[in-house]
């Protein structure tokens, strides 16, 4: 039994939602699908894109992720189950007032999606956080139509951090409603007024890590968790630097003046999930070793361009018992989901 964490989707009403924003896919010459949004474009593409516009078929995103066409490669990679998100460049949160026009419909359309398979599909929340107040609204309403958590960035979230008092209201009541959050970094660069200044995928590559390790650490020190105590918090692509650092953070926080936890910094590891989506095998078993596999999810960047398509814990020193905590008995804890 395996749960997929992470996996991204779309559906067509998402695409040209707004004459400006977008967002809408074109090929390249090669077959590479082109995401825009606003003046921004993502220069990666996928494997399967790239296939069947050589086969000269639909390389559109959209034919592969049709329900039937998505479960059918979920049973090829022996995904069970998956719960998806929109791609982390859409998160809008840097439209204004759009985004909660965005967030609506995009919860609503995974719902519809969703119940084509509503044993097996499952879905994380984007909420418009740059605006407070309506991600207060969204959040109650795409909890009641099945969202199983919420979807965020690392930083800049709509001009928020983590740690910014507008948003612990909505960090509170993702307690009291026992949903998660789910951080995954976005291209900063999506915001600016000339994207081209992100060579070479910048925000993205490595930026993703770095904002979901700033998540972490703003989390923490910012004195969120000692407010809301209950929230818990998963951080993908192994936790950003998070497994790797996190000897240096520990050391370093009790020395800041500004630092705002009061526990001691590895305590706060209980509020913590990751996934082991590293690329390198040997980091892979490090983030295992590291942090343990009860803080660990199973996540596969289902469709995205780095997708790891074979099995996550081939070749891993990990136990029975512990690999069952991975692939599915933490999940199935965490978000409600029956095996």
């Amino acid at each position: 039994m395996i749960i997929d964490l992470h996996a991204h989707h779309i559906e067509p009403k998402m695409l040209d939602f707004d004459p400006f924003w977008g967002p809408r896919f074109a090929p390249d010459a090669e077959g590479m699908q082109r995401m825009t949004i606003g003046k921004w474009q993502l220069t990666l593409g996928t494997k399967e894109a790239a296939a069947a516009h050589a086969a000269g078929g639909d390389s559109s995103p959209l034919e592969w992720m049709k329900a039937p066409n998505r479960l059918a490669q979920m049973d090829e990679r022996g995904i069970d189950k998956a719960v998806m998100s929109v791609p982390a460049h859409a998160f809008m949160y840097h439209t204004g007032d759009f985004g909660t026009k965005w967030c609506r419909m995009v919860n609503d359309e995974f719902a519809k999606y969703c119940a084509q398979a509503p044993d097996r599909l499952f879905w994380w929340a984007p909420l418009p956080l740059q605006n407070p107040d309506e991600a207060l609204r969204e959040l109650d309403r795409a909890v009641k139509l099945g969202a199983r958590g919420v979807n965020t960035g690392g930083v800049n979230l709509g001009g928020h951090e983590f740690h910014d008092e507008a948003l612990l209201p909505v960090w509170k009541r993702c307690a009291e409603l026992n949903v998660p959050v789910y951080v995954h970094g976005y291209n900063q660069s999506v915001g600016w007024e000339d994207p081209s200044k992100d060579k070479f995928e910048t925000t993205s590559i490595v930026g993703f890590c770095y904002d979901e390790t700033v998540a972490f650490w703003n989390l923490i020190c910012g004195g969120v968790l000692d407010k809301v105590p209950d929230l818990t918090v998963c951080i993908t692509h192994g936790g950003g630097f998070v497994p790797y650092q996190i000897g240096r953070f520990d050391a370093t926080a009790g020395n800041l003046s500004d630092g705002l936890n009061k526990k001691p910094f590895l305590s706060y590891l209980e509020n913590f999930y990751f996934d082991p989506l590293i690329h390198d095998p040997h980091m892979r078993q490090a983030v295992i070793d590291s942090i343990g596999a009860d803080r660990l999810l199973y996540g596969t960047n289902f469709n995205g361009s780095d997708q790891i398509r074979g099995y996550l814990l081939e070749g891993m020193k990990v136990s029975d018992a512990d690999t069952n905590k991975i692939c599915y008995e933490n999940a199935s804890k965490l978000l409600d989901i029956k095996v």
